[in-house]
This record gives C-alpha cells, structure tokens and sequence, in this order.
C-alpha cells in the first residue's frame, strides 16, 4: 500500500491532522492508522465520558514546557477558532463554571463520530487494527497488516496513559528509530497514594478545596497549587492532586525526601490562624476550632485536627499544633497510581527537535510530531485537548503543504 502521508495515531491530534491534510481537495492520498481495532478509545472516556473538549482561556502557563514555543503554537489555533471548527461539525460546545468546555449533549461520542465524519468527508482512509511495527527512512512503515510507503508520515500515537486504549508508549521507539531523543516519561494528571495507616484515608468522599505544596527536602517550596480536592479510600484525587502530581513526582525523582503538604484554609499562613485562634478565644470562652471555622473546613476533619474543647483552654502548644495542621499538614504520599490512572504522559520528544512553524521534525526530512508524544502536558480542564487540536491541525496543514 502506498500513501503521499500515513498517519500513526488516531486519537484526537491524529484525526485532526488528518482531517487538515485531507481539506486541501483530495489530491493526497493519506491514511490515519491505528492498532486498535475500535477508534477513539480515550476520548470516549475523557472527561466522565463527556469530552472536556477544550478550556475558555488556555494560556501557555497551564503547560509544563517551553513557554515560549507553546505560545507560538497555541496561537495558531485559539480556543475560539477550536469552538467555530466544532460548531461546523455540528458540535455545539457550552461552557461550564469552571471555564471547561463540553458538548451540550454531554456525550464524547457526539465529539468523536463528528471527528471520524469530516475525516471520511476529507478523503482519510482509517485503517483500525492496523498497528506500526517500525518505520524505515523513506518511509517504509512495517505493520500488522503488512508493509506500507509513504512520502510524509506523522506520527501522533499519544503516550503512555491508560494503556488499555492503545497508548502503550510504542509511539517513542518509532521516534527513536527516525532520529529523535525521548525525555524521561512519567505519569500526570494521576491520583496519589497516601501510607495506608494514615487517618485521612478514612474520609473517602470528602472534598474541599485546599491549597497544595510540593516542597524539596530542605523546605523550599517547588509548586503550589489550590483547587477542589478529594479524599478517596486509597488517598487523593480531585482537580488539585492530579494537577499537582507530576510536580510531585518530578521532585521526588530529583529530591528523594520530597514532601506534599496540604493548607485547608488556602491563603491563610500558620501566624495568622494562630492569631485567630488566640483572638476567637478571648473574645468568646466558649468558641472552639469547629464553631470557629465551620463552613471554611469539612466536619471530618475537625476530629483528626482539632480537639472539641474551647479554644480557651488549649495551651500555647496544642493550640500552635492545631494551627499548624490546618495550614500545612504534611500528607504521608507513598506512590501515584500509574499510568493505568494517569490522564497524560509528562515528558516525551523535546519540543526543540521539531519546528513549531510546523511541526516538522529537526530530525528526520518529511517527519512531523503532534500531541501527547511531546514533551507537553497541561492542567486539567481540557488544555491537553486543545494542544492536541492545535498540534494535529498544524502538523496536517504542515505536511499537506497547507500551512
């Protein structure tokens, strides 16, 4: 089989980069190919089944990456321009509170059948269950269904979250075979496992919206974060500990001693909840930490956190301790869950050895990259989504010579 561009990868940065390859009138002949049998696996289940399809503001600072060249990417296509390409294939997307932006049918399935339709519409041959053994300079691709040529390939085979949907990782060892160094990868986007001995996985369904720190073992804080968090009966997960995980992880890779620490009470420092505490007690003998603080912080807490007496009659000690663990108590964090739970890859191909004008690769003549396979890996909240709509479109105008 022969084709002017082969496509390895049909997750979202995949089809989209068949799809702007294919618009230029059909005079390419150009295949998306995937190993799996069923097409669209992770995007069937991201977002809750529902597809956070982008975000209202996506910025270069909700990506860990070269700021720079992730602006200049981003900006070739915007979140707006995200919005008008869906709404031209019939998905209108409505926009939540926490700025996320979903289908109004709730449903990924919407998302995905209107991709694979303007992939058909632009002339994309989808070869489902056709999986990329090796590439060869020139490009010969080696595959389950035999041997295939192509004069452009791009690969966009994702990375190595949620293996299970066909994002084994296999998409690096083609890239290292054309030329390409990989970064160390590692899991984001991924809930943490708490020592199983420690009280607060005992509050499996409680959330709050906290404040976390990742800090090295010497005490400087590395990354804090503050968002809606969530006590599970194997540790934490929630919007703020899969943002904050990677960072985690990468620390504990430098820093073996690496803590994460949670505050309660986001914004409020040690001194000045002392402070309260001191004040609270005088003005009412009666107050305790709970009436004090109810509504600011979980009920359950306040047994593991603070004894139910009046504040009046904790001393300088207890009381300091109290003050303490509702501002920076220290969570025990043994290990993530994997990339079996991870929503994204961190690290990857450096974003240096492709061009950002187009995606092409410093490496490898007629080669482009696109989506999760770089070294690129946003909040959540649909910023990965939106890379890999931005990369995707790029790298299939790039290679169409549509650009």
């Amino acid at each position: 089989m022969r084709y002017d561009i082969a496509i390895v990868g049909a997750g979202a940065a995949g089809l989209m980069a068949g799809i702007f390859a294919g618009r230029g009138g059909g005079a390419l002949k150009i295949a998306v190919l995937d190993g799996a049998k069923k097409i669209g696996a992770k995007i069937l289940i991201s977002g809750g089944g529902r597809c956070n399809v982008t975000n209202a503001v996506v910025r270069p600072e909700d990506f860990n990456g070269n700021r720079n060249t992730i602006a200049r990417i981003l900006r070739t296509f915007t979140v707006v321009q995200t919005v008008d390409f869906f709404r031209d294939l019939g998905v209108e997307l409505k926009h939540e509170e926490t700025g996320k932006l979903f289908p109004v049918t709730d449903r990924a399935r919407t998302v995905l059948d209107a991709l694979l339709r303007e992939a058909e519409r632009s002339g994309v041959e989808i070869l489902a269950g056709t999986r990329v053994l090796n590439i060869r300079q020139g490009f010969l691709l080696e595959t389950t269904s035999g041997p295939i040529e192509a004069h452009r390939v791009v690969i966009a085979t994702g990375g190595r979250s949620v293996p299970k949907t066909g994002s084994d990782g296999a998409g690096y060892e083609l890239a290292r075979a054309l030329g390409h160094s990989v970064t160390d990868t590692f899991p984001a986007l991924v809930p943490l496992v708490i020592e199983e001995s420690h009280w607060v996985r005992g509050l499996s369904g409680t959330s709050a919206v906290v404040e976390l720190s990742v800090r090295s073992s010497t005490g400087r804080v590395r990354h804090r974060h503050r968002g809606s968090l969530l006590f599970t009966h194997f540790g934490i997960s929630g919007p703020v500990a899969l943002d904050v995980s990677r960072h985690w992880i990468a620390a504990r890779k430098e820093d073996p001693a690496a803590e994460l620490a949670v505050g309660f009470l986001p914004g409020e420092t040690f001194e000045a909840l002392d402070g309260r505490l001191i004040e609270a007690g005088r003005r009412n003998p009666r107050a305790t930490v709970a009436s004090l603080l109810r509504g600011a912080v979980p009920e359950r807490l306040f047994e593991h956190l603070a004894p139910a007496v009046p504040i009046s009659r904790l001393g300088r000690d207890e009381r300091r301790a109290v003050a303490r663990a509702l501002t920076d108590l220290l969570l025990p964090v043994s290990r993530d869950r994997g990339f079996d739970y991870a929503e994204v890859t961190a690290g990857g191909v450096p974003l240096d050895e492709v061009d950002p004008r187009t995606m092409a690769s410093r490496r490898c003549r007629e080669l482009f990259l696109c989506g999760e396979i770089l070294d690129v890996d946003g909040r959540i909240g649909g910023f990965n989504f939106q890379w890999a709509w931005a990369t995707g479109r790029l790298a299939g105008l790039s290679c169409a010579d549509l650009a």
